[in-house]
C-alpha cells in the first residue's frame, strides 16, 4: 500500500500541469500543487529548499559546482519568483508546503534525506526535523530562526503578540517596492545580487508572500528543538558594518538554539542574509563539510 502510495505521488508530480522554472537543460522537472523540484546530478541525493520569496537560483552556483557528484533536488515554492502560485493561492503556505516537500521526499524514496534550507526554507527543514524526523538524515540550515518573529519584533515577543502583526502582514497591502528594496539592502552585499533578489520579489505572488511570511512569523518552534534528534548544522553570517558585535551576534543564534542538542553552530564572516550569495567560498566549504559527515 505505501509503494502505490508513493508512486501516486509520483505521477502527481509528474502529471501537474503548471510551468516551472528551469536552470539546467538537462535536469529532470517535478511540479505539484505547492512546490516543483528540479532534479540535476548524479549521485547522493541533496534536497536544497530557497527562502521566502526566492528562486531556486539561489543554489545555483551551489549546484553546478555539485551536480557532478551529487544528484541535487531544487526545490521551489508556488508563488515564489514567477511560479504560478498553486495551492499556495488561499489560505496557510508554510506547514501545507513543508507537508509537500515531506512527501516528495518520500514519493522520490529520499527518506532518509539529506536537507539544506535558506531562510524561510530553513524553517521548513526545522519544521520537519520536529515533525518527520523518520525522513531525514542530516539538515543544514542557512541563516534560520526557530522563531523568527524575535529578530523581526522583538526579543521578547510573546507568540500572541507576534501572530496580531502577523494577521495584519497577512491581510494588508504587499509590501511598496522601495521599502523591499530597503530590506534587500541589507539581506546581500553585492548589487548584481541585490538586483537578482529584488527581481525575484517582484515576480512573487504579493498574496501568497503575505501568508508565507505571515505563517513565518506565527510559526513557533522552539518548544521541540530538545526533543530533536536529527544532526543540524546551522550556518548563520556576520557582517561588522551591521554595527553589531560579534559576541552578541553569536549570543542571538546560540541562544535560539540552546535547546537543541543536535545542533552545532557555524559562523560565516563577511555576509549577510544570503551568505551563499555573499560569501560563496566559505559557504561551500561549511556546505562541503556537512555533505562529507
Amino acid at each position: 500500500m505505501k509503494a502505490l502510495i508513493a508512486a501516486g505521488l509520483v505521477l502527481a508530480f509528474i502529471a501537474a500541469p503548471a510551468a516551472a522554472q528551469r536552470l539546467f537543460p538537462d535536469s529532470k522537472m517535478f511540479t505539484g500543487e505547492r512546490i516543483s523540484a528540479e532534479v540535476v546530478g548524479s549521485g547522493p541525493d541533496v534536497v536544497l529548499i530557497p527562502g521566502l520569496a526566492s528562486s531556486r537560483e539561489t543554489w545555483r552556483a551551489t549546484a553546478e559546482r555539485l551536480k557532478g557528484r551529487y544528484r541535487l533536488h531544487l526545490i521551489q515554492v508556488a508563488g515564489f519568483a514567477g511560479e504560478a502560485a498553486g495551492a499556495n493561492a488561499k489560505g496557510p503556505v508554510v506547514i501545507p508546503t513543508a507537508e509537500a516537500i515531506d512527501a516528495y521526499i518520500v514519493a522520490a524514496h529520499l527518506s532518509p534525506a539529506t536537507v539544506v534550507g535558506h531562510s524561510l526554507g530553513g524553517t521548513i527543514a526545522l519544521w520537519l526535523a520536529e515533525h518527520h524526523p523518520e525522513h531525514l538524515k542530516k539538515v543544514l540550515l542557512v541563516d534560520a530562526l526557530p522563531f523568527v518573529s524575535t529578530v523581526f519584533i522583538s526579543p521578547t515577543v510573546t507568540l500572541d503578540q507576534a501572530t496580531k502583526i502577523a494577521e495584519g502582514l497577512r491581510n494588508g497591502p504587499p509590501q511598496p517596492d522601495a521599502a523591499r528594496e530597503r530590506m534587500i539592502e541589507g539581506m546581500v552585499t553585492g548589487e548584481k545580487d541585490r538586483a537578482m533578489v529584488a527581481a525575484w520579489g517582484k515576480a512573487s505572488d504579493p498574496a501568497v508572500v503575505g501568508a508565507a511570511l505571515a505563517d513565518d512569523m506565527e510559526l513557533d518552534l522552539r518548544p521541540g528543538l530538545g526533543a530533536i534528534t536529527t544532526p543540524i548544522t546551522l550556518v548563520y553570517p556576520f557582517d561588522a558594518t551591521m554595527g553589531i558585535p560579534g559576541a552578541a551576534w553569536d549570543q542571538v543564534y546560540a541562544g535560539a538554539y540552546a535547546p537543541a542538542h543536535t545542533v552545532k553552530l557555524e559562523r560565516v564572516d563577511g555576509a549577510r542574509h544570503f551568505v551563499m550569495l555573499d560569501a560563496p567560498k566559505s559557504f561551500a566549504a561549511d556546505l562541503d563539510a556537512f555533505l562529507a559527515k
